[in-house]
C-alpha cells in the first residue's frame, strides 16, 4: 500500500469515526434500559422500543404476570420436541437403567446415549428460554431460584433428575408461593439424592420377627442446608440440636427403588420404615411423631419464620439490585413476605416499585455473571444458536456451567465472585468470537457453494441495547476498523454491567 492508500485509509477511519456515534438510534432512557437488564436477561431486538411505548410500570405488570405475554411459537415447538423434559424421573431412571450383565451392547450403547441426551436436552432447553423466551422475569427467577435451591448435576443419578427437577420443582412456583416451592424441592428425587437424605433412616428400626436392631443411618445433610442456604440463613437462630431434629423428622423420606412402588408425578416416596416415630423438639416446639407430617409441618414452621423471610428479602435485594443491598429495602421485601405469606409475586412488585430499585446509583452496577454475560450477548445480537452445546461449553470455560455448581450453596452473583483478569480474558474471547458470527448458522451469500456465517451488525447491536456509551467505549469504537466494532461494544463496561 503507497503513502496515498495509508493516508486515505486513515483519513476514512477517522471520518467512520467521527459520525460513527449518529449511526444508532436515540439514546434510549436510562430507566428503559435499567428496568429491562434487571428484570430480564438484557434487551432482544425492538425491546427498548417496545418498553419506552408502553411505560415502565406496564412492563413491570406485565413480566409478574408471564401467562399474560405470548410465547413464540417456534420456541414451544422447539421445547415441545424434546421429550425427555416431559418424563418423570421415574421413567428417566426406567429408561436408562443399566443394570443387567447380559445386555447386548447395542442395547448398552443405546442406554448410555440416553443418559446423555437426558442432560443435553435439560442444558439446552434451559439456554433456549434464556435466550428467546419472551416471559424474561419467569426465565430470571428460573436462575434465581435453581441456584437457591441447588443441585449438582454430576452426581450419580441428578444427573438424570436435573432436567425434571428444573421443570417440575421449580419452574411451576418461581412467581407463586414460597412454601409450595420449598415444598416442592423438597420431595423431589434429585434434592433428596444430592442431599443424602434418601439414606436418611431412623437410628433403630423392626428387623425380621419383631425383633428390633440397631441402623446407624441418621444424614444431617438435607436438615443442615434446608435451615442454612434454604431458609432461616447462617444465622438464622437455630443450634446443632436443630439440626439433629430436622434430621430425624425427615427420616424416611426419599423415594423407591422400583420405580413402581412411585406414590406421585415427582416419585417421592416415604417410608414409614425407616422414619424416626418419637417426639422431637425443632424450633423450640414439640413435633409428635406422626410420620410423614412431621416433615410437612417443619417446613410450614421454617416457611413462616421470620428468619426465612429476611433471608430470602436479602438475596431478592442482592439479586436485583446491589451486592450490598440497602437495609431499609431488605426490611419492606422482608414485610412484605410475612404479610402475603411468602408470595413471591407481591414480594418481586414491591421490591421493582421501591424508591431504592430505582436510585440512579445503582443503575448500572451490578456485574454479570459469566451466565447472565453470555445469555445477554446471544439476545443483544439476536444469535440464532443451531448447537447449544458450544454454548454450553463456552460457560464451563467461564466457570459457570448449567446445573454445574458442586456447592449446596449455590453460584455468587457478586462483583467480587467474577471480576478477574482471567475471567474479563475469556469474556474477550467469547464476545470476539460471537461478534465474529461464529456462533451462528452459515448461511448462503454471494457464493451458494460457500455458504459462510453473518457477522454481527454493529448498527442493530447499538440500536438493541439502547446507544449509551461512555466516552472511551466511543473512542474505542472510532478507533477500531468496522469488523471489530461489534466485539468492543460486547467487551465494553457498559455491557459487562447491568
Amino acid at each position: 500500500m503507497n503513502k496515498k492508500n495509508i493516508g486515505w485509509t486513515i483519513s476514512l477511519i477517522v471520518w467512520l469515526g467521527t459520525i460513527y456515534p449518529s449511526y444508532g438510534a436515540k439514546p434510549a432512557d436510562p430507566k428503559v434500559l435499567h428496568v429491562i437488564n434487571r428484570l430480564s436477561f438484557g434487551p432482544r431486538g425492538d425491546d427498548v422500543a417496545k418498553v419506552q411505548a408502553m411505560g415502565v410500570k406496564k412492563y413491570i405488570q406485565q413480566q409478574l404476570t408471564p401467562k399474560s405475554i405470548p410465547e413464540s411459537p417456534g420456541l414451544v415447538k422447539q421445547i415441545s420436541q424434546w421429550k425427555t423434559l416431559q418424563q418423570t424421573p421415574a421413567e428417566i431412571f426406567r429408561y436408562s437403567k443399566l443394570v443387567s450383565k447380559n445386555l447386548p451392547p447395542e442395547m448398552v450403547e443405546a442406554r448410555k446415549k440416553y443418559i446423555r441426551q437426558v442432560k443435553r436436552e435439560a442444558v439446552a432447553a434451559r439456554l433456549l428460554r434464556a435466550t428467546q423466551s419472551n416471559r424474561q422475569l419467569q426465565e430470571v427467577m428460573v436462575d434465581f431460584w435453581y441456584n437457591h435451591f441447588n443441585v449438582y448435576g454430576n452426581k450419580g443419578l441428578t444427573r438424570l433428575w436435573v432436567g425434571t427437577y428444573e421443570q417440575q420443582a421449580i419452574r411451576p412456583y418461581v412467581l407463586g408461593n414460597f412454601r409450595d416451592l420449598l415444598g416442592a424441592t423438597a420431595r423431589h428425587p434429585a434434592m433428596l439424592f444430592y442431599l443424602d437424605n434418601w439414606r436418611n433412616r431412623a437410628a433403630k428400626r423392626k428387623g425380621r420377627g419383631g425383633k428390633v436392631r440397631k441402623v446407624l443411618g441418621l444424614n444431617e445433610n438435607y436438615a443442615r442446608e434446608l435451615m442454612e442456604l434454604h431458609t432461616l440463613g447462617v444465622n438464622g437462630g437455630y443450634t446443632q440440636a436443630d439440626v439433629i431434629s430436622l434430621a430425624k423428622i425427615f427420616t424416611g423420606w426419599g423415594f423407591p427403588r422400583r420405580p413402581r412402588q412411585a406414590i406421585s408425578g415427582y416419585s417421592f416416596y416415604f417410608n414409614p420404615q425407616r422414619h424416626d416415630f418419637n417426639d422431637k423438639v425443632f424450633l423450640n416446639r414439640k413435633i409428635l411423631g406422626t410420620g410423614i407430617q412431621e416433615g410437612e409441618k417443619a417446613l410450614d414452621m421454617l416457611a413462616k419464620n421470620p428468619a426465612t423471610a429476611r433471608h430470602i428479602s436479602y438475596k431478592l435485594a442482592q439479586y436485583f439490585v446491589a451486592d450490598d443491598p440497602p437495609k431499609r429495602l431488605t426490611k419492606k421485601l422482608t414485610k412484605d413476605f410475612l404479610d402475603t405469606n411468602g408470595n413471591i409475586r407481591a414480594v418481586l412488585k414491591t421490591l421493582f416499585n421501591s424508591r431504592e430499585f430505582w436510585q440512579k446509583k445503582y443503575f448500572h452496577t451490578k456485574f454479570k455473571t459469566p451466565y447472565q454475560y453470555v445469555v445477554s450477548s446471544i439476545r443483544a445480537t439476536d444469535t440464532s444458536v443451531n448447537n447449544w452445546q458450544s454454548i454450553s461449553r463456552t460457560l464451563r470455560r467461564q466457570g459457570m456451567p448449567v446445573y454445574g455448581c458442586f456447592t449446596p450453596d449455590g453460584y455468587k452473583n457478586t462483583q467480587e465472585a467474577w471480576l478477574n483478569p482471567e475471567a474479563i480474558n475469556k469474556r474477550l474471547s467469547f464476545a470476539t468470537a460471537l461478534a465474529a458470527g461464529r456462533f451462528r448458522k452459515k448461511i448462503v451469500t454471494d457464493n451458494p457453494q460457500k455458504p459462510r456465517r453473518q457477522p454481527v451488525n454493529t448498527i442493530a447491536l447499538t440500536n438493541t441495547i439502547g446507544n449509551r456509551f461512555s466516552q472511551n467505549t466511543k473512542q474505542a469504537m472510532d478507533m477500531a476498523p468496522p469488523k471489530l466494532r461489534a466485539a468492543i461494544i460486547l467487551s465494553s463496561q457498559e455491557f459487562m454491567y447491568k
